[in-house]
């Protein structure tokens, strides 16, 4: 669909119109707004995995205490 003459043309296009200084902040700014996505999105995936392991440690928690509540039980036997 593009060739590389297309591309050198919008690129010539846009260096003219907006100016290297210009361009080289542009350039900086949506490689920061890509960078801060990224992160946020590892970040949000981070606080699942943390979530869930929670979720897990208190199952097993209850699980725990309520293995341990029915060994403290112990049925007597008739004599």
């Amino acid at each position: 669909m593009f060739d590389s003459k297309m591309l050198l043309v919008i690129l010539a296009i846009a260096l003219v119109i907006f100016g290297t200084k210009r361009l080289r902040g542009i350039g900086s700014d949506l490689g920061a707004a890509v960078k801060g996505f990224k992160q946020a999105m590892s970040d949000g995936e981070s606080e699942e995995q943390v979530k869930q392991l929670k979720q897990d440690k208190d199952a097993d928690f209850v699980t725990t205490t309520a293995r341990e509540a029915e060994a403290k039980v112990t049925p007597k036997s008739p004599t």
